[in-house]
């Protein structure tokens, strides 16, 4: 079985998670509400205290490592595969993290947020299935 596959998704969820955390790094520096549905907790977590890491966005977090697994997914071999998982099982770690602050510290919810949780956790498992489809060969 070859990568090919699994490396595509790989690169599809990694754009996509490259397009939300663009989104809200730039929302992070505008003073204007981020576009979010109604009744959602958006505002409530982009302006916590949690939003940062000292002076650096999470969301700019974010985007430098689907940045990176989009990066991988543009090379082949396993240890571009190998990165990949590596910074999608760290990230998938801190997400977990912050999904627990913003339902149990914060106690709101970010549509945005969240939607960038389940594309990472898709994420981890497209990494996990090309690096098993290397390992095969």
């Amino acid at each position: 079985m070859t990568d090919r596959l699994p490396r595509r998704a790989v690169g599809a969820l990694a754009l996509a998670g490259v397009g939300i955390a663009a989104y809200l790094t730039w929302a992070h520096y505008r003073p204007e509400e981020l576009v979010c549905f109604a009744g959602s907790g958006c505002e409530t977590v982009q302006r916590s205290s949690y939003a940062e890491l000292g002076p650096v966005p999470v969301a700019l977090l974010g985007l430098v490592a689907y940045a990176v697994m989009l990066g991988t997914a543009l090379v082949r071999g396993v240890l571009s595969a190998a990165v990949a998982v590596a910074v999608a099982l760290a990230g998938l770690a801190f997400a977990a993290w912050l999904v627990y602050v913003q339902g149990w510290i914060l106690d709101a919810w970010c549509v945005w947020c969240v939607t960038s949780d389940i594309v990472l956790a898709l994420l981890t498992v497209a990494a996990v299935w090309r690096l098993l489809a290397l390992a095969e060969d």
